[in-house]
């Protein structure tokens, strides 16, 4: 098999929050992949780089009094911290708004108006009065025009697929602020990609380059009729690079963003000593080169990947993908993720509270190299982990490896029936699942060679033979075997389960690193002491990392009350709540309440426990995310306006019995609402 060179990307992560689960699907989904490639010898490289550029990181950044360098920066060590727990390994990861990335913008940018691609026109846009600034098309949302269907982003409806211009929602309103944008007169710049449509229609519809249901998707969606033009700049003021022949205007995030990953290949040529000439290929031998070019990415930006990028790629005379992976999104539960339900949790607090294979591995059996959606059953997970690797696969070296220390591995391998050689069969089998990134597949088929060699076990009874010391070497054959089915099933689990291929090598002496290493068995080798590999999965760890993220959730609902939602990092694209009537409004009890006591909270950042009076006898406890503003001591006698008829939630701190009313950009900037002078616990506040 000769050696293949491959470049592999995933989106980049934007620097305007923490990466969760759900981002960790994609990511998890391309680390197997590289793994797989380099343990098959292949020469494979992972870049990537934080997307850094854009409205919400400029609007966040003056929120927080600082820069928008110092903010990305920040965003970035944390990104790394939280892939590198979960094993996720890049050759490079860079960031957009690097010098290198600007330097390939400016050369693509040149040839697209090269080749007249780029139309200037004066164009109406939606401008966000409070916020100060043209808003991004992700930053609208509305009502589709074409389904009617609510909650709709500026530029596509996820019920129907249309695209339409943000100024074609009905009701449309900033996820920014909340206001109503305003429709105002802008310049801006366009690439006008359906002088490529020939070309697109093609590169979608044939080579391989997409599954095919994408390509079906885009014929039926997009290639049946006139390509949009793609707007591509922004006025000032907006947080990028300017265009070099268009002062005052900058290019959007979308122009920038995917660049970034030649940017990003770029800059690791340069640390490497390697050409990047021969890892992304510029001219017209470029198709030729035989370097591969692989992206993975969510069916939410399809449209980019598959239409702006190949155009732009070929209009600038850049190799293309060679194919472009695409995979669902997760729910938890069957239900989108939830902050109020505890889903929404980000990949700090899983792994604070879980190993990390656990969902390594459970990703990898449910991605079956379709679009399809995977669910995370918080049931299943605890099944599937305890079942296959616990049960299945550890079992096999914890039943054995301490009855094998003594003697070692076999001088020569045992009769085992034929089944390492008929696992080592399935290796080629195998390795094409992971290679079509039907991972699902591949797990299936390691499973079940797992189910065989428990069966070998428990027929062969080590644990019976060890108690007859005449039957030491029939013992330690059984051991041979076991230990070498339980290291080649590790083997074929490696891009999955690194952790557990570094625990299996320490056992055995035999680090893994290819996966030729499945083809022959270990003999007349020692060990070691074994170590514990992996630990059933404990529902209470489960828990209390749904409890986390609950409070963490409503740790931010409660710094950020009555506030606007761009002052929280992490809820910046949030939608808006679902409007409520003013039957609904009226319901809300606002009384006057003291504080009578404050407290700060163990293990909380932002709240204090407050016990409220609302007169006579009636007390309330309530948990507010107002630490960062106001200590315990200066808040006790002091009247507020409270919630009175809020339903007690129960938090991982104690039950909160109401909410008191406050507003501010946050952090010091936080102010209670007071009540009217001479106003009295208990009292209705209108």
């Amino acid at each position: 098999m000769s050696q293949r060179q491959i470049l592999v990307t995933s989106a980049l992560p934007y620097a305007n929050g923490h990466i969760h689960i759900g981002h960790l699907v994609e990511y998890i989904q391309t680390d197997i992949f590289v793994r797989f490639q380099k343990l098959r010898g292949h020469n494979c490289r992972y870049f990537c780089a934080d997307d850094t550029h854009g409205t919400a990181i400029m609007i966040r950044a003056k929120a927080e009094g600082r820069s928008e360098e110092h903010l990305i920066a920040e965003m970035s060590g944390a990104h790394q911290r939280d892939f590198a727990a979960f094993g996720i390994e890049f050759d490079h990861y860079g960031s957009t708004n690097s010098a290198s990335n600007r330097a390939v913008c400016d050369s693509i940018w040149a040839s697209l108006r090269k080749q007249n691609l780029i139309v200037e026109r004066s164009v109406e846009r939606l401008f966000d009065p409070e916020a100060g600034t043209f808003l991004a098309d992700r930053f609208v949302k509305g009502t589709c025009p074409k389904c009617q269907s609510p909650e709709q982003y500026g530029d596509s409806c996820e019920k129907c697929n249309a695209t339409y211009a943000p100024t074609d929602l009905i009701d449309a309103r900033s996820t920014l602020s909340g206001a109503t944008p305003e429709p105002r007169m802008s310049q801006q710049l366009f690439v006008q990609i359906e002088q490529l449509h020939e070309f697109l229609t093609s590169w979608t519809q044939a080579g391989g380059h997409l599954q095919d249901e994408v390509a079906n998707y885009l014929k039926g969606h997009f290639l049946g009729e006139p390509l949009r033009d793609w707007d591509v700049s922004r006025p000032a003021p907006y947080f990028g690079f300017e265009i070099p022949d268009a002062p005052g205007n900058y290019w959007y995030v979308w122009f920038d963003a995917p660049i970034g990953y030649i940017a990003s290949c770029h800059d690791w040529c340069q640390a490497s000593g390697e050409d990047s000439a021969t890892w992304w290929p510029r001219g017209p031998e470029a198709e030729q080169a035989p370097c591969e070019i692989r992206h993975f990415i969510g069916k939410d930006i399809i449209y980019f990947h598959t239409l702006f990028w190949p155009a732009m790629l070929k209009a600038s005379g850049f190799k293309l993908p060679d194919q472009v992976h695409i995979h669902g999104f997760l729910t938890v539960d069957g239900e989108k993720m939830s902050k109020s339900r505890g889903t929404f949790v980000q990949a700090a607090t899983y792994a604070k509270h879980l190993d990390p294979s656990y969902l390594r591995y459970f990703y990898a059996s449910k991605l079956g190299g379709r679009v399809d959606d995977i669910d995370l059953n918080l049931d299943e997970f605890k099944a599937k982990v305890d079942s296959d690797l616990v049960g299945k696969v550890v079992n096999l070296a914890s039943r054995t490896a301490k009855m094998a220390k003594a003697s070692g591995l076999a001088a020569s391998y045992p009769d085992d029936g034929g089944l390492f050689a008929a696992a080592a069969a399935q290796a080629e089998t195998i390795a094409a699942a992971y290679e079509a990134t039907n991972y699902a597949e591949a797990m299936r088929r390691i499973m079940a060679l797992a189910d065989r060699a428990n069966e070998y076990v428990e027929t062969a009874a080590p644990w019976s033979l060890k108690k007859d010391p005449a039957r030491a070497d029939e013992l330690q054959a059984v051991c041979t075997v076991a230990l070498n089915l339980f290291r080649q099933l590790v083997v074929f689990l490696t891009p999955v389960l690194p952790r557990l291929a570094d625990q299996a090598g320490a056992l055995l002496g035999n680090p893994i690193t290819t996966w030729n290493q499945a083809q022959q068995p270990l003999i007349g080798t020692e060990v070691a002491a074994f170590k514990h590999l992996m630990q059933r999965v404990d529902e209470k760890k489960v828990q209390a990392m749904i409890d986390e993220s609950k409070d963490a959730a409503a740790e931010t609902a409660e710094a950020v009350d009555a506030n606007s939602a761009s002052t929280s990092p992490e809820l910046d694209a949030e939608p808006l709540a679902a409007e409520c009537s003013f039957d609904d409004f009226s319901k809300v009890d606002l009384r006057v309440a003291e504080i009578v006591s404050a407290e700060h909270v163990e293990g909380a950042d932002k709240l204090l426990c407050l016990k409220l009076s609302l007169g006579g006898s009636v007390t309330k406890q309530v948990f507010a995310g107002i630490k960062s503003a106001y200590a315990p001591e200066d808040l006790v006698g002091r009247h507020v306006v409270c919630v009175a008829n809020l339903a007690p939630r129960k938090m991982k701190f104690g039950m909160s019995e109401g909410m008191v009313i406050a507003a501010g950009p946050g952090k010091k900037d936080i102010f209670l609402l007071s009540p009217d002078a001479g106003a009295k616990p208990g009292q209705r506040v209108h």
